[in-house]
């Protein structure tokens, strides 16, 4: 291959690498929305069992906002991937798995909310940022924004 040759196919496998770093992220984002419902879900559903002492479907459908149609497909589906038991008519619980899952997404919000406060950023603004950040956030900048909260 001749000099020529290298300056030619240089810029276009740069622009391969470029290309192919591109739909690795937004592989990356798809899945993350595909998790964030059920990470939304069993968190809200930990949240209620730790303030009420169980979560009820119709509870649920009033905090996210969404119709009891919705909340009982979107629990069918948690009850297929192992996160949640629950039986008609009856409350939801966390399996070992969802209980696991809502403690990690927990503490992944929390550090991303103390990041933005850390920034200044008022904390309601704050609160609804760090919803839909927690679910994007590689575990690399996570750590990073816990160091700059721990620091600030």
């Amino acid at each position: 291959m001749t000099n020529d040759q290298n300056l030619e196919t240089a810029p276009q496998e740069v622009e391969a690498r470029a290309v192919e770093a591109r739909v690795e992220a937004f592989i990356g984002v798809r899945e993350a929305r595909r998790s964030e419902v059920a990470e939304d879900y069993v968190e809200l559903i930990a949240e209620l069992i730790h303030d009420n002492g169980e979560a009820r479907p119709v509870d649920i459908a009033t905090r996210m906002g969404v119709t009891a149609p919705t909340v009982a497909k979107t629990l069918g589906r948690l009850a297929r991937d192992g996160l949640i038991t629950r039986a008609k008519y009856r409350s939801v619980f966390l399996t070992e798995e969802g209980r696991a899952l809502a403690k990690e997404c927990r503490h992944r919000h929390e550090i991303v909310l103390r990041f933005l406060l850390s920034l200044g950023l008022d904390p309601e603004t704050a609160e609804r940022d760090a919803e839909g950040i927690e679910h994007h956030v590689s575990e690399r900048t996570l750590a990073l924004f816990a160091d700059f909260a721990d620091r600030s």
